[in-house]
C-alpha cells in the first residue's frame, strides 16, 4: 500500500498566518505549502514565519521583476518598489553598455537588468561578504561579475571613466528611524543594508561624490531614495557636478533620482 499523500489544509495554514498579522496570509500559505515536503517541515516553516522570519528566507528566494532571486538568510530582501529603479535604468542601458550596481545585495537589480537590457557588461559590488556570495549565485550564471568591497574600491580600476549606467539602492533609512522599521527588516536583515547614517544619506553622498570619476561622458547615475529625501539627494548630484532629475512612480510608490555626467568643455 502506498504512503498517504501529504495534503495540508490551506485554510488552516492561512488562519495561523493571519492570526500572526501576515497581511498576505493566503498567498504565503500557498507558497509555504508548496515548499514543504512533509507535515513536520510545513509546521516548522509556519512556526518560523509566525515568529517573524521573512518569508523569503524560508523559501530561499524572492520574486523580483518576474524572476526568482536567491536570497540567503541575513541578506537584504529586494523590495518591489526597486523594480522602478530597474525600469528607469533599463531604458538607458544600450547593448554593449557598461552597467554597475553598487550596494547590490542579492544581485536582484543586476539580474533584472541583464534580463531587461540584453548585451550589457554588468558589474555588481557589495561590502557584505554574505551578500556577495548570494549575488554570485544569481549573477554568475548569467554573465554578471560581482566584486566585494566598499563601494567604488571594489571595482576594477579599468572601469574608471567607462561606466554608462551606475545604479544604487544604497541604504537610506536614518539611524534613528531603524527602530520604527517592521520587525522583519530590523531584526533579520543586515544593518549595513538599512542604516544610512544620521540623515539617511551618508552612502548616497559618497556614491554621488565619486560618480563623475567613474561615469563615461554622458553616463547616468540612478539612486533610489524616498520622497522626503529626494530634493537633498538631487542636491548631492548637483554638488558633484551632475545634472539631477527626480522621478516618482505611484504604482511602485518609489522615487529615483537620475543624474547625468555633464559634458566637459575645454578651451
Amino acid at each position: 500500500m502506498s504512503a498517504p499523500t501529504f495534503q495540508p489544509s490551506h485554510s488552516a495554514v492561512t488562519a495561523r498566518l493571519r492570526s500572526a498579522g501576515c497581511v498576505f496570509a493566503e498567498e504565503e500559505a500557498r507558497l509555504l505549502i508548496a515548499a514543504a515536503h512533509a507535515p513536520e517541515e510545513l509546521d516548522c516553516l509556519v512556526e518560523q514565519r509566525v515568529s517573524g522570519l521573512p518569508l523569503e528566507y524560508l523559501l530561499g528566494w524572492a520574486e523580483f521583476c518576474g524572476q526568482h532571486i536567491a536570497v540567503d538568510p541575513g541578506v537584504f530582501v529586494p523590495r518591489r518598489r526597486t523594480e522602478y529603479l530597474v525600469q528607469a535604468a533599463a531604458r538607458l542601458a544600450r547593448p554593449g553598455a557598461v552597467v554597475v550596481d553598487l550596494c547590490c545585495g542579492s544581485g536582484a537589480v543586476g539580474a533584472a537588468l541583464l534580463a531587461a537590457a540584453g548585451g550589457i557588461e554588468l558589474h555588481a559590488a557589495d561590502v557584505d561578504p554574505s551578500a556577495v556570495r548570494c549575488a554570485r549565485r544569481n549573477l554568475g550564471p548569467v554573465g554578471g561579475q560581482v566584486h566585494e568591497g566598499d563601494l567604488y574600491s571594489a571595482l576594477p580600476d579599468a572601469l574608471r571613466g567607462r561606466v554608462d549606467v551606475l545604479v544604487a539602492n544604497a541604504p537610506y533609512v536614518p539611524t534613528d528611524s531603524i527602530g520604527m522599521m517592521p520587525p522583519e527588516a530590523r531584526l533579520h536583515e543586515p544593518r549595513v543594508a538599512l542604516d544610512g547614517g544620521s540623515d539617511g544619506l551618508d552612502v548616497q553622498r559618497r556614491i554621488a561624490g565619486e560618480a563623475p570619476l567613474w561615469l563615461a561622458p554622458g553616463g547616468r547615475l540612478l539612486i533610489e531614495t524616498s520622497v522626503r529625501q529626494a530634493a537633498t539627494t538631487a542636491a548631492l548630484f548637483e554638488d558633484a557636478g551632475l545634472s539631477a532629475r527626480v522621478v516618482h512612480s505611484g504604482e511602485f510608490d518609489a522615487t529615483v533620482v537620475l543624474g547625468k555626467q555633464r559634458a566637459i568643455h575645454r578651451k
